[in-house]
């Protein structure tokens, strides 16, 4: 076990040349430097974070809805069958046409009755209009939250207005409180999420979600790791600047605002273009390519550091693309199309959707576009 913690903090990989753990371990008094095990805080806060939500859902954001004349009505239920069910859970929630058949021959009912029952029961585990209104609401309270006081906390910090403060003297740079909370709140955030998807209403890309949130789990922790937080508190905030706005879009859908659903949808894609396409390239990646290699010099974690940011742009880029799609229908047709969607992989199959793209290949290229490593997209 030592060996294996030896190979995998070894000092050449995460640290600049002539730097050693050695050199981190020891700092003046009052002084401290980023520590992996910090981030272990983050874990009993993300179950608070959870509870928090809970709390929040059933009582504010459900409150709202109703005041919104949003329901928590339940739809049509399947009746009562335990061959079905079985079906539905053991084997197929769609089954095809040689199990309808058999079905349909065993229970002496009619095909469409059987095709019926599936329908119902799958319905049964959509969530519903309330429950979405909740966790948009949620999710809006918390991405507008941790945007203001990022944004106030980096205010206040030098690197915000001269991003070479992001490396003069790396990687000797002390982990304030406000950095250090921040660094936290979201990774336990991130972390919450995790958890909750084991509990919520299962969905079609449980997988795909999950795979994302860790990956931005391992990103903000490698960040921090080797003590590139300034930086990354700054991508950090980049990012969280438009998440707010597209749930707020959502919940205008759910309550049938449909003219503010697509007014805030509009306001989503400009900042989002500004925020992805030129606040992120030209100052973040000018940044961590340039000013970085100029004060610092590269070595193996910051090439590894460079690359993932980079791919990220590219999807910035490729996103950015598809929502200018829907963002110029809507302009055509008075009118955006209601699919508002939880997080980007929801973006990526409501574009597809509208570039007729099938539903294989929308998996297919969520699972490869969220293993790639996105930094903080939800």
């Amino acid at each position: 076990m030592a060996a294996l913690s030896a190979w995998f903090w070894n000092e050449r990989f995460w640290l600049p040349h002539n730097v050693t753990w050695a050199d981190l371990a020891d700092p003046a008094p009052g002084v401290e430097y980023p520590k992996a095990g910090h981030l272990l805080a983050a874990l009993p806060l993300a179950v608070g974070i959870f509870a928090v939500r809970i709390l929040f859902e059933r009582f504010i954001a459900s409150a709202c809805a109703r005041r919104l004349h949003i329901q928590a009505g339940v739809g049509r239920r399947a009746q009562p069958n335990a061959v079905l069910e079985k079906v539905f859970t053991s084997i197929t929630t769609n089954p095809d046409t040689r199990h309808l058949d058999g079905l349909s021959k065993q229970l002496d009912w009619d095909v469409r009755k059987v095709q019926r029952w599936f329908r119902h029961r799958r319905n049964q585990d959509k969530p519903g209009t309330h429950t979405k209104f909740c966790e948009s609401m949620w999710r809006f309270t918390f991405y507008l939250g941790i945007f203001i006081y990022g944004l106030q906390f980096l205010w206040q910090s030098p690197w915000l207005w001269d991003t070479r403060h992001c490396w003069y003297g790396y990687p000797y740079q002390v982990m304030t409180s406000g950095l250090y909370h921040y660094y936290v709140i979201e990774l336990a955030f991130y972390w919450s999420l995790m958890f909750s998807q084991f509990i919520d209403i299962k969905r079609k890309d449980f997988l795909v979600m999950f795979i994302h949130h860790l990956a931005t789990v391992g990103l903000v922790s490698f960040s921090y790791a080797n003590n590139m937080a300034r930086v990354g508190s700054l991508v950090l905030c980049v990012h969280d600047t438009s998440d707010f706005l597209l749930e707020a879009a959502k919940m205008a859908n759910y309550a049938k605002y449909q003219r503010l659903c697509d007014f805030l949808f509009i306001v989503f894609s400009v900042v989002f273009f500004i925020t992805r396409l030129v606040i992120y390239p030209l100052w973040v990646l000018n940044s961590t390519m340039f000013e970085s290699w100029a004060i610092v010099g590269p070595f193996p974690s910051w090439w590894l550091f460079n690359i993932l940011l980079l791919v990220l742009q590219v999807l910035h880029i490729f996103w950015s693309y598809l929502i200018f799609r829907i963002a110029l229908k809507a302009l055509l047709r008075g009118k955006v199309r209601p699919i508002y969607l939880s997080n980007h992989n929801r973006i990526l199959v409501f574009c597809f959707g509208v570039l007729g793209v099938s539903g294989t290949t929308q998996m297919h290229f969520c699972q490869v576009v969220f293993v790639s490593l996105n930094y903080s997209m939800n």
